[in-house]
């Protein structure tokens, strides 16, 4: 499932993302997601919990793609 998400500011933190758009259910889980390496960033795998995700960035987790606008 591919969806755009919109960011107000410069950036969003990776676990906030995780949790606003549902993938994620507490802090913990983001963490645990995080931490398995189930995260790509731009193709690549993210595992920094704090990273600043930001427009134009693209993020998939399984069949979830997320844009950010």
């Amino acid at each position: 499932m591919k969806e755009t998400f919109i960011i107000e500011g410069e950036y969003i933190e990776l676990m906030a993302l995780l949790k606003a758009v549902g993938i994620a259910e507490t802090g913990g889980h983001a963490k645990h997601i995080i931490d398995a390496e189930m995260v790509f960033r731009n193709g690549e795998v993210e595992t920094r919990r704090r990273a600043k995700i930001i427009k134009g960035d693209t993020i998939e987790i399984s069949d979830n793609v997320i844009v950010l606008a």
